[in-house]
Order: C-alpha cells, then structure tokens, then sequence
C-alpha cells in the first residue's frame, strides 16, 4: 500500500504547485518540517504502547502488522539469538558496501583530467545540481501534502493512534531522502567519471574507458542497495516490533514519492532535450554534441537527470517496496510467530548476501578484464559487462543455498531451505537471461538492429521505423515466454509442501522471483549506470574542444605521458557508448518485470481478501462475470492512454525547444552556445516535464479510485489486464526504442556515415525511439505499482463504504472520479497540444502547459481558425 499514498500525494501536491506562490510555498515546507521534528520524538518514544482506537485494527493494513521477537532464531548449528546476530553481521555488510561507495568516489575525483574536459564536467553537474534542487524543492512541497493525506486517511478513517500516524509520517520523510540522495549521488559520481572517461580515450587504450564507467556504477549500486538494507534492518532490529509495521509503510511511502517524481519527469526531461538536440544534426548539418548547439548542455543534463537520477530513485524504491512485500506476506500468511521470525531473518540475510555476491563477482570479473585486455587495442565493450551478469549470477544463486541452508536448514521437515532457494533462483536466472534476449534485439551486433540499418539503406526514415517496431514486436514475445516459463516453474515448486507453513504459497512464490530478479541488485544498477557515463564521455569530448587547444598535443606528453590518437579516441568512444546503450536497455525489462510480478502477488492478496481466502465469491473470478471482463478491456485503454500521454508531452516539450534552438542557434563566429541558452532551454524541459508528470498522475489516479469504486471484480479484471497489457507495452517500446538508438550507432560508427541522407533517416528512427524507451517504457514501471497498491486502499475503502450502508454513495463517487479522470486525460493533450499555424511557420506559438484555463470551447475555435488557414 507505500506506493499508493506516495502517488496520491504526488497528485494532489501538484495540481497546487502551479497555483501556490513560491513566497507562500516556503514558509509551508518550513513548518511542516518543525512539525516533524517533534512527531518523530513522540513516534519512536510512545507510541508502542498505545492501544488502538477503534477500528484501528481493523483497518490500515500494514501498518498494524508487528514484527516478531528475532531473539529465539537460531541458525544451522547456533545457538538461540544466532540469527540476530547474523542480521547485525548485515548491517556490518551494508556498512562496508557504503565504504566501497566513498572510496570510488574519492579514486575517480583524483583520477586526471585536462582542464578543458573538467570545466564541461563541472558545467555538466552545475545543470544537473539546479534541476535536482528544483526537483528536491517541488518534492519537499509533494510532502507536505502525503503528511496532510497520512493523516486524513489514518489518523481519521481509520482512526490509528495519532502517535503511529506519526511514526508513518516520519518514516515517508526517511524514505523520500533514501530515494533522493542515491539519486544526487548518482550524478556527483557519474558527472566525476564521464570527463575522466573521455580523457582516459586519448591514449588509445580500451581498457579504462570500460573500467571507469564500470566502477563508477558499481559505486551507484552498492551505496544505492547498502542504503535501502541499512534502513530496513535498523528498523527490523532496534525499533519495538508493535511499530516496525508503522515504519515500513512509511518508509516505502517516501521512497514511492522520490522515485514517482523523479523517475517519470526525467524520462519527460531527457527526451524533451535529446530529440531537441538531435534534431539539429538535421536541420544545420552539425555534428553530434556540436558546442554551437544550445540543447547540447540539456542533453547531457538529460542523460544524468533520465538515465541516472531516475533510475537510482526508481532502484531504491523497487528494492524498498519489494522487501516491504515479502515482510508483509510472511506476517499475514504464515501462523507460527517462531517461522515468521525465521523467514524474516532469512530474507534480509539472503539480500546481505547478494551485496557480497555482487561485491566479489565485480572484483573477480575485473581482474579478468584487466588480465585479458591489458594491453588489448581494441575490444568488445560488451563482453566484459556480459561476463559480469553471468559471474553475478552464478555467485548469487550459489550464496542463496548457502544462505538458506544456514537459516532454514532445521526449519520444517528439512526440505524448505532448498524450495524457497530454488523459486529465488528462478528470479535470479530471469535477471541473467533477460539481458540476454533484450541484446538479441538492441545490440549492434543483433541481427534486428542492422535489419533496421539494411531497411534505412534503401527506404529511409520509413522502413527504419518499421524494422524498428518488428524488434520490439518480436521482443515481447520472447521475454514474455522467458517470464513465464520462470513464473511457472517457481509455481511448481511452491505447489511440493509450501502451503504446510504458510497460506497462498504461490503468491508467496511470485514476490520471491520478483526478490530473484532483484537478487543481482548492485550489479543491475551498475550496468544501467554504465550508459549515460559513455553518452556523457562522448559529448563532453566534443564540448571540451580539446583538439583545438593550441601545442595540446606537446601539452599532454609533457603533463600526461600521453601520446595521444585523436581518430581512434573518437571511434572508440563512440563504441563504448553503443555498449552503453545496450546495457541501459538490459536494466528496463528487468524492473518491469519486477513490478508486474510484484503487482501479480498483490492482486491474489486483494482476490484472497474479497473472497474470504477463497471461501466464497469465487464465481466472480469467472469470465461469465460481466464486470471482470469489463474491466480487462478498460485497463488496455488506461495503459495505452498513459503511453500516448507521455509521448505527447515530450512532443511538445521538443518543439518548444527546437523552435528556441533554431532562433537562436549561432553558428559564425562564435565557438560555444551561451551559458544563458543552455539555461533557457533546460527551463523549457523541466517546465513539461513537471506538467506532464502532472496530467499523467492526476489521470492515473482519479482512474484507479473510479474503478476501484465501481466494482470490486471489475477492478481485479482491470488490474490484471493493467499489469498484462502494461507489461508488453512497455518491452515493446523499450526494446524498439533499443533498436533504433543502437541502429544509428551502427550507421555512425562502422559504416562511418554522419552526414549522409542514410545518417539523418537513423536520427529520425531514433529520436522516434526516444521517448519510446526513456519515457513511456520506463513510466510504466511505476504506475503499474501505483495502481495496483493504491488499488487494495481504494478498493478497502470501497467495500467499507457499501457494507456500512452507502453503496449509493460509493458508486456517485465512482462517478465523480470517472468524470475527473478523463478530464486530465483530456487535458493531456488539448493542455499539451502544439498551438501552431500548419501553413506558416512564422505564426508557430506554443501554449505553455502550465495553462490550466483552455477550455473545450476556445480549443474550437482555434482548430475552426486552423482550417480556415488551410
């Protein structure tokens, strides 16, 4: 249920944000952070003992849930308070994984770097620093509002305590700051490693220009995991038990809202500013990353803001909620307080696990790198990431026996250990092989991608596209089957003598292959993190103008040792970040994936609460219940609908800034855009990210209470069918998207044609790919969460409502938020919509999206003026 309440005061904060002013909105965040002072002392001091009020038991979930005494676990061999100790052992892991954090930071700030290469850098990071504290600022504002609804929702219906009101309310503070340092931290390190990369090229030699990039990732990932676990486990191991439910919930509430709002308004931002830039390579026949070129700047602060912020917030929430999960299943499902208190203890001992698997499997894997490409001239950039998510994984699901055999050896009739060992490794085999099959279709090698090339060569931008689309087409049925086959065997397993320790063993099943994907954590985020390192290297090269430097040649022998190869720096950079692009693509399917399998477990929760645990109701489950298959159809259309939303507002964003580009591009007499352009053009994609995100949202969720309203089974047929349709849509569009970027790196870099009529038809193909794998396919990910977890409070809510009487009540409701929900699905294009002449340019203006005052009828009169121009 975190991740509901997260979006939910996303919503409601943002519709406000447009109307507060900032003079108004400033004072607010200060007093509520007054506030919360004082509500976290009284939280973790009283509020233990406090009986609940009435219905407070009945009602609220997980956040009533208690955690077990861990002082009687004992492992394999030990004594009683044994697993204790294991899980203090844990925190010595998480530590030690924050340590591994800093120390690469320190290496890769002193590594060198020519002046020139450092300035971009640090202009690079000063963007990114201005749009994160602005996104820290518009957060800040979003919680303030998930306060207000924690305490209306909680505090009011529900009628907890106000002491756990509070605890929730603190917790959703330490879960927004989690999301959000990992994230500021993602860009300080990545901003540090892409001027080191791309100076490290000048001397010819691959091998640091793949270990830099490398290291700085695994840095993301291990303070990124380290984190999240350190968290949990504080909470799990010196907070009163009657409150760590309390605490869980909150925390997940925070980290829901930082990676909802940072993670879908970079994916808006990135592609407003790539397809900006890449659009003038067309129009003034300008090399990539020209410094001339004002959206170059945004560009790179979209590469950080899109495929590093994003998905460190978007990582630490995943790995956060899933935990969360997995603890609230063992206490719902299973009887005896001694095996929850082993199975919690197992978990969170598996997760420190993988932390050393990863640890080990990116140390080995590096030694090999070095031992075979020491003094390699040129190499496979691919190889050694691929080798890595092999080793990783091997490790991982060797760790996870030993582990569990530790843990759960003498728990039950002695086969337990091995059951739950292998269903996790099934998540564990997805998270190696999808990278796999994601390769087979985005690679430069791939076959798909240099279809889409051979397409390009004779029918243009047009084919491109349509290869384009056969690759993502193609690669949702593959990885569809993989997931399923995987999903099924860990249900088989689930069915050998599970349901003898706990209820529902095969939802139990579900969220541990979601937990197996999940399993190879830091190693995941690193490879992610790999990419928008070598895209940043790339432009920061170009932007540096080092070979302009007068005696720069003279210059890097005498203070560097090097005896620098212009040529070949440049292909190989240009290698790396096709390599880069790649495995950016890998990461997506796996955390999609991860979410669908998530939301699976969490619908069986909400059919197993609607039908008594499968007592009754079950013919509702049936397809001759007209309202399940109602709701199937609808929720194709919700996911479709949010797809064309997301791609609306990086149209228009795009066009808002191209138009500024063209008119102020100078391309004589001048060697670099100005500072204050950049500026401006990345206001323009950070003010439709942010009303973007805000349609979106506000759609999603008046649509989920709409529906949860109407009928209970209509809203299990509506969140399958959102999981199902999301799932495919957003593999096809990542996976397309993939084909496109990587087919434009084929034309670039081994058919060396920039330039040529081929060379612009591959940059239409891609920047129709943009938004398709950086905004639409990646959004899903988090909405997929939301509706389904904010859909077991609305649907709680719903059946309250009607079993006390006001069943009339709940279905005018039903219709109130059907009738809100469509107009922000209105808005979301005729408020976003480009307001231009289609026959002179030269009248083109574009209404801001912050507008809020278009109506039905002043949108008709402008297209009746529009036909009558044409």
């Amino acid at each position: 249920m975190s991740l509901l309440h997260a979006c939910m005061g996303l919503i409601v904060s943002t519709r406000t944000e447009s109307t507060v002013p900032a003079s108004h909105r400033r004072p607010r965040r200060l007093a509520a952070l007054t506030g919360l002072a004082g509500l976290v002392g009284l939280a973790l001091t009283g509020c233990s003992s406090e009986s609940s009020a009435s219905g407070g038991e009945s009602h609220g979930g997980e956040v009533n849930l208690e955690v077990p005494s861990l002082s009687d676990v004992a492992i394999v061999g030990g004594d009683a308070g044994s697993g204790r100790l294991l899980l203090l052992l844990g925190l010595v892991v998480c530590a030690m994984g924050l340590l591994f954090g800093y120390l690469v930071y320190r290496q890769l700030k002193t590594l060198p770097v020519h002046p020139t290469m450092g300035e971009v850098a640090d202009l690079i990071f000063t963007t990114c620093k201005a749009y994160l504290l602005k996104q820290g600022k518009f957060l800040m504002v979003l919680w303030a509002f998930i306060a207000a609804v924690i305490v209306v929702y909680y505090g009011v219906l529900v009628e907890l305590p106000w002491g756990k009101v509070a605890i929730v309310i603190a917790f959703s503070l330490v879960g927004m700051a989690g999301s959000y340092s990992v994230a500021w931290f993602g860009i300080r390190v990545n901003t540090f490693a892409n001027a080191r990369t791309a100076f490290a090229s000048l001397s010819g030699k691959p091998l640091p220009m793949h270990r830099i990039p490398m290291k700085s990732g695994m840095s993301i990932g291990m303070v990124l995991i380290s984190l999240e676990l350190l968290t949990m486990l504080v909470i799990l191991l010196f907070l009163p038990g009657d409150i760590a439910g309390a605490c869980f919930i909150g925390f997940a509430i925070g980290e829901s809202l930082g990676a909802a709002a940072l993670r879908i308004a970079g994916g808006i931002f990135t592609k407003i500013a790539d397809i900006g830039s890449d659009l003038m390579k067309i129009a003034f026949k300008i090399k990539e990353d020209d410094a001339r070129n004002p959206g170059v700047i945004a560009d790179c602060t979209g590469d950080n803001a899109g495929d590093s912020v994003g998905p460190s917030a978007d990582g630490f929430e995943t790995y956060g909620v899933t935990g969360v999960a997995l603890v609230t299943f063992v206490l719902l499902a299973v009887d005896s307080t001694a095996i929850q208190a082993s199975l919690l203890v197992w978990i969170f001992a598996v997760r420190a696990i993988m932390v050393i698997a990863s640890a080990i499997s990116y140390l080995a894997n590096d030694a090999w790198a070095r031992a075979k490409y020491a003094s390699a001239e040129r190499f496979d950039f691919e190889a050694p990431l691929s080798s890595l998510v092999w080793i990783t994984s091997v490790v991982s699901i060797l760790g996870t026996f030993g582990m569990t055999y530790v843990v759960l050896g003498e728990v039950g009739d002695g086969s337990l250990w091995w059951k739950l060992s292998a269903i996790i490794s099934c998540g564990t085999i997805a998270g190696a092989l999808i990278p796999e099959l994601v390769k087979v279709f985005t690679s430069t090698k791939s076959r798909h991608t240099q279809e889409v090339v051979k397409s390009t060569r004779q029918g243009g931008a047009s084919l491109n596209i349509l290869s384009g689309l056969v690759a993502g087409n193609f690669s949702a049925y593959y990885l569809g089957m993989a997931i399923v086959a995987l999903m099924g065997a860990a249900f088989l397993i689930s069915e050998q003598g599970l349901d003898e320790v706990m209820l529902a063993p095969a939802v139990f099943a579900f969220g541990l292959v979601a937990f197996g994907f999940l399993s190879m954590g830091p190693v995941t985020i690193a490879v992610d993190s790999y990419g928008p390192v070598t895209d940043n290297a790339q432009s920061v090269y170009e932007l540096s103008l080092i070979e302009e430097v007068e005696g720069i040649d003279a210059e890097l022998k005498k203070d560097f040792g090097i005896d620098v190869q212009w040529d070949k720096a440049k292909q190989m950079l240009e290698e790396n970040d096709g390599a880069g692009n790649t495995f950016k693509a890998t990461a997506k399917p796996v955390l999609i994936g991860t979410a669908v399998v998530g939301a699976t477990t969490m619908i069986f929760s909400i059919i197993m609460a609607l039908t008594d645990g499968l007592q009754e109701g079950l013919g509702n489950l049936s397809l001759m219940h007209a309202p399940l298959l109602l709701g199937l159809i609808t929720g194709g259309a919700v996911i479709f609908w949010f797809t064309g939303a997301s791609i609306q507002a990086v149209t228009t964003g795009s066009y808002r800034a191209v138009e500024f580009i063209k008119s102020t591009i100078k391309l004589d007499g001048v060697t670099k855009a100005s500072a204050e352009d950049s500026r401006k053009v990345v206001e323009i994609c950070t003010q439709y990210a942010q009303q973007g995100m805000l349609n979106m949202f506000l759609g999603i969720f008046f649509s989920t209470l709409a529906f949860a309203f109407v009928e209970p089974f209509f809203f299990i047929g509506y969140l399958i069918s959102i999981a199902i349709v999301g799932l495919y849509q957003a593999i096809f569009m990542a996976n397309a998207g993939g084909a496109w970027d990587n087919a434009k790196k084929i034309v670039e870099v081994d058919l060396h044609a920039k330039g040529t009529a081929l060379h612009d038809a591959s940059i239409v193909g891609d920047t129709v790919g943009d938004p398709y794998k950086d905004t639409s396919s990646v959004a899903l990910n988090p909405v997929i969460k939301f509706t389904t977890l904010f859909g077991m409070l609305a649907v709680e809510l719903g059946v309250m409502l009607t079993n006390d009487g006001n069943g009339t009540l709940v279905h005018v409701l039903a219709g109130v938020f059907f009738l809100t929900s469509a107009y922000f699905v209105w808005r979301s294009f005729y408020g976003m919509r480009i307001q231009a002449s289609m026959t002179d340019e030269s009248d083109a203006e574009t209404v801001a999206p912050d507008d809020a005052d278009v109506t039905p009828a002043a949108l008709d009169e402008a297209a009746d003026a529009e036909k009558a121009e044409v």
